[in-house]
């Protein structure tokens, strides 16, 4: 059976898929093809039903529990850190919430997006694709941005400053690791077939994380101008413990993320749901 496996074009998830696209591991008769897009699209893709299995944010799975089941291995955690809001000047907490300023956002469903509104609840966005956000900023065409994927490593290089690190708020909130994007099978593929698909990139995350020099080289490819010491960095921040399994802490993050988006009246009711 064929499989198409979509994900995002980022460092950390060529990491994590390293192993299945290069033919490393065993698939179970399943044949496999990657489809990269950014997080945001791949978001639409999933409301709509189209994909088989594709990495979401944990934003978008409180509207997608219904036909998707999330894999109990894959996701992204950032554990005291996370999307970053920056500007060119200092900007206030109260001024963001006040809907003073307006912040570029990589997308309605990210994680981002709605971590930023649980903080500064009257927030004002403007959604922009994510690598326009920090040269937007930059260049002065947003007031402020919010940077996922690499640029929360390299904003202070392009004259930017920190408004807030929403990880290490969240985590000082809760205690507990921000979850920001997972893995997802549909439903309808049946119980067998999904428990093939989550055997089969467990063995990939497991592979990347025990090869680990082959498994960066591969993904320098997808950087985007980080240099190795800086994309191993990135990797270790988003490919970890918590990719191989959630386990009770990380579960209690995703529930604590949805009920609290729940009660400031952002999503739906929704307990997140797992394969075996």
């Amino acid at each position: 059976m064929h499989i198409t496996v979509a994900h995002s074009p980022d460092s950390d998830d060529a990491f994590m898929f390293y192993a299945l696209a290069e033919g490393r591991v065993d698939t179970e008769g399943l044949t496999f093809t990657h489809e990269l897009a950014d997080i945001e699209s791949l978001n639409r893709r999933a409301l709509d039903g189209e994909l088989a299995v594709t990495a979401v944010s944990f934003h978008a799975y409180a509207y997608l529990a219904d036909r998707y089941v999330l894999l109990p291995h894959g996701a992204s955690f950032g554990d005291g850190y996370g999307p970053v809001v920056v500007s060119r000047r200092p900007l206030t907490r109260e001024a963001i919430a006040a809907g003073e300023v307006s912040v570029a956002s990589p997308g309605p469903r990210t994680t981002a997006q709605l971590a930023l509104r649980l903080w500064a609840p009257g927030v004002r966005t403007v959604f922009a694709p994510f690598d326009a956000i920090l040269p937007g900023v930059r260049d002065g065409s947003f007031a402020a941005g919010l940077l996922i994927h690499e640029g929360q490593l390299t904003f202070a290089e392009e004259g930017l400053e920190e408004v807030v690190d929403l990880g290490r708020w969240w985590k000082g909130e809760t205690g507990l690791p921000l979850p920001l994007g997972g893995n997802v099978v549909r439903r309808d593929l049946g119980p067998d077939r999904i428990a093939r698909i989550s055997r089969v990139l467990s063995r990939s995350i497991e592979y990347g994380l025990s090869h680990r020099e082959a498994a960066l080289g591969h993904a320098l490819t997808y950087a985007r101008g980080l240099d190795r010491s800086r994309a191993d960095r990135f990797v270790g921040m988003y490919v970890n413990e918590w990719t191989r399994g959630y386990g009770p802490e990380g579960r209690r993050a995703v529930q604590t993320l949805l009920d609290r988006g729940h009660a400031a009246g952002l999503l739906p009711r929704v307990t997140a749901d797992y394969a075996p």
